[in-house]
């Protein structure tokens, strides 16, 4: 079984990017933590090439941008830009939760594949065994039975709801009117086992209707659909095993905690994410570096 990884990527801080993005952006949105790079992708790298050195062939999603560390022309690496797999009446975006429903287009993508984001980390040797029974993903998902009833406490207190968790409720109440079926988890934040048939059949055919009312959201909006529907269209069909997931599996450290070592000395993670958000600031970005190069210190033979 071949398992291809597939990552999005993007380098915040390029010129040519960021004129770009100024052509369409709403001044008023805290976006930073989206697009700042912090130089987690090599360090995610060295953990897959630790860790995870099984996989067949790493993709990175980028939008016309190529990692200055990355050796040109490695065989096992493919850079795969926005243009290759999106409708180019739909580009440039800058929506995450968009992006995400293309990556099945990926030319030779396999159909067992990884997908993360330049966020995540592996801490320990695993097996394919890890993300696939029998050729099934193991879907990682945060048990939460009362989903619901925080939505609706916070709308009735008047509580701001961010696009991503709005993105969430959005999924999860299309499939129940759809499928009448409810699942009550959240995502893990960290490294996805994935079919690209369930992708290919989601968007092409399910939802395509509801997935394609997104296109033109630039950026992230409170009308996205989280790509958890794909979960959800797995589960209910046995291509995929729910497994309800713990700290010692998969943590997410959020990056203005900036003491990130004591999360790893506590729940020892074979997973990790350092999740950037609008919480933090420059000072609490400038900690994300050192940290990893002391978590991650052996370079890779994707490196120059």
């Amino acid at each position: 079984m071949n398992i291809d990884l597939v990552y999005l990527w993007v380098d915040g801080s390029d010129k040519k990017w960021i004129n770009k993005k100024k052509r369409f952006v709403d001044k008023k949105i805290n976006m930073i933590g989206r697009f700042k790079d912090n130089g987690e992708l090599m360090y995610s790298l060295r953990s897959v090439e630790k860790h995870i050195p099984w996989i067949r062939k790493i993709f990175i999603i980028t939008d016309n941008q190529i990692p200055a560390f990355l050796v040109k022309n490695h065989p096992k690496i493919e850079i795969v830009y926005h243009s290759q797999i999106m409708p180019k009446n739909i580009l440039p975006t800058f929506n995450t939760s968009l992006m995400e429903y293309f990556v099945y287009k990926i030319p030779n993508l396999s159909e067992h594949f990884l997908f993360a984001n330049d966020d995540t980390f592996v801490q320990a040797d695993l097996e394919p065994s890890f993300f696939f029974k029998q050729g099934i993903p193991l879907m990682r998902m945060i048990h939460n039975p009362l989903i619901k009833y925080k939505f609706k406490l916070k709308k009735a207190l008047k509580i701001n709801i961010n696009t991503y968790r709005l993105a969430i409720k959005n999924a999860y109440t299309l499939f129940e009117k759809t499928h009448n079926i409810f699942y009550p988890i959240t995502p893990h934040h960290n490294i996805d086992a994935c079919l690209r048939s369930d992708y290919k059949v989601v968007v092409e055919d399910v939802f395509k209707k509801e997935i394609e009312s997104m296109h033109l959201n630039r950026f992230r909006n409170k009308t996205d659909i989280h790509r958890i529907l794909i979960n959800y269209y797995a589960l209910a069909n046995k291509s995929g095993i729910l497994k309800y997931v713990t700290r010692k599996e998969s943590c997410r450290i959020r990056v203005h905690n900036i003491d990130y070592q004591r999360y790893i000395d506590k729940y020892n993670p074979k997973l990790f994410c350092l999740n950037d958000t609008e919480h933090a600031n420059d000072d609490h970005r400038t900690e994300v570096e050192p940290f990893l190069r002391k978590m991650f210190p052996n370079k890779t033979s994707f490196e120059k």
